[in-house]
């Protein structure tokens, strides 16, 4: 973990010393360096875009081409759960150089299989080794940048994480151009997969380059400003506090909520509008999970930011309680009206996007700054079991009610209210959340050495 950061400035044993800013260094290189990772490993968001190529190069079904995004999603989760304390212990750069090396490795590996018309080669390099290297990735810069700007944690985290739901944007036309120059078969995946790792390899070297930590509270606004100590709890305690599972319930039925609109955006808004006199096009549906991932980007950084304002819990009042809102009005009204549909969307997905960045900052307002990375990354877990669940319900929801007959809105009609019910889960969850019972706090030098004292006498 980097250094600065047990209450009296002591560090725990075996921390490894990460690269300290000299004086002087502006704390505003830090979130290019954190982009610089998020951007990259955002291409998860574009792997729709290889779907076509790959199933009619290798002959595979929609499901089985899924198969790399889900699994990479999936080690997304469990990599910055478990690997989240040795981010916390080796400090923010060894995070980023294992990001790049298993992120673009993941992509050579792919290469290979691509070209060897081996597909498990490409399950295994994207999926497995590649979401490791999202997981630790995402984690990588967190806690670094809230030590940085103890003053707007929620602004800082949301600008790194903004990387993340805007890297699609540059990776969805990079690719499509890439395979439109270089052909649609085995061994013109074969060369975008070996340019995009050798691309984001370069660009995530950045980040390695640039990061730092603090050798001492930043100055905030032109001042010298102290983060306040206030309470610090460990990684291993947290989990053990109602407030950790509370949380873990309201990001994993906020992105269950948003990811169930955005894994299934273009063809949901063809269905919706099937029988209506202007239905739309292909072209339209592609805009229109253009517009998603910009809301996406947009949430993160813009309602994040305005969590430092109106608070954490607030915001995720907002999150959840509008969001239901939204998905009530689609519900009843979105197939008799374009713009209606499309504006709740758009504000769903800015509320994912949001959940996403905020969720730092709200456990570092209850755990402290100790190991929240390592907290983070426990938290995420709640990622990958919304990545199953949202897609799960919506399409599974969708075929049955398509084999029953039905067309248009109808496909979605059930699965929306349960999403409004998902939603409310998640703001009861929010409700309950309260300040960490002093037990689990990480006693402070003097007290440390209280009970150190006493442990020895009644020894």
């Amino acid at each position: 973990m980097p250094p600065s950061q047990l209450p009296g400035g002591s560090l725990p044993s075996g921390v490894h010393e990460s690269p300290v800013a000299p004086p002087g260094w502006s704390r505003w290189l830090v979130p290019p360096a954190a982009l610089s990772v998020h951007l990259s490993i955002g291409q998860a968001y574009a792997w729709s875009v290889f779907k076509p190529p790959l199933e009619s190069a290798l002959g595979l079904s929609g499901t089985q081409s899924a198969l790399p995004f889900q699994l990479a999603i999936v080690m997304l989760g469990l990599s910055a759960a478990f690997g989240g304390t040795l981010v916390e212990r080796n400090g923010p750069r060894w995070a980023m150089t294992v990001a790049l090396i298993c992120f673009s490795s993941g992509f050579l590996l792919s290469a290979l299989g691509a070209a060897t018309e081996q597909y498990w080669l490409i399950v295994l390099g994207y999926g497995f080794v590649g979401g490791i290297g999202l997981g630790i990735g995402y984690i990588s810069p967190v806690s670094t940048l809230i030590k940085w700007f103890p003053d707007r944690p929620g602004m800082a985290t949301g600008i790194a994480i903004m990387g993340f739901g805007g890297g699609a944007l540059i990776a969805s036309p990079w690719s499509a151009q890439m395979l439109e120059s270089f052909g649609a078969d085995n061994s013109g995946i074969a060369l975008a997969f070996l340019v995009h790792g050798l691309s984001y390899a370069v660009f995530m070297l950045l980040g390695v380059v640039l990061v730092r930590v603090p050798n001492s509270a930043p100055e905030a606004r032109g001042t010298a400003r102290q983060a306040p100590a206030g309470p610090q709890v460990s990684a291993n305690q947290a989990i053990r506090t109602p407030q950790f599972w509370c949380l873990w319930i309201v990001l994993c039925m906020n992105v269950t909520a948003g990811i169930g609109i955005l894994e299934k955006a273009a063809p949901m808004i063809t269905d919706f509008f099937a029988d209506s006199s202007t239905p739309v096009s292909v072209t339209a549906a592609a805009g229109f999970v253009a517009l998603l991932s910009a809301a996406n980007m947009a949430g993160r950084i813009g309602w994040s930011s305005t969590s430092d304002l109106i608070g954490r819990k607030n915001i995720y009042r907002v999150y959840l309680g509008v969001g239901a809102v939204m998905y009530a009005l689609i519900a009843l009204f979105g197939d008799s009206s374009k713009p209606l549909f499309v504006l709740c969307a758009l504000v769903i997905l800015s509320f994912y996007g949001g959940g996403f960045a905020t969720i730092p900052a709200y456990l570092k307002d209850l755990f402290g700054t100790y190991q929240v990375g390592a907290i983070h990354g426990r938290l995420l877990t709640a990622w990958s079991t919304a990545g199953v669940l949202g897609p799960l319900i919506v399409n599974w929801i969708a075929d049955r009610q398509e084999e029953a007959g039905r067309h248009g809105a109808s496909l979605y009609g059930l699965s929306f209210v349960i999403m409004i019910g998902l939603l409310v889960v998640g703001f009861v969850a929010n409700e309950l959340v309260r300040p960490v019972d002093p037990r689990h706090h990480i006693p402070a030098p003097k007290e440390a050495d209280r009970v150190q004292r006493q442990q020895s006498e009644s020894a």
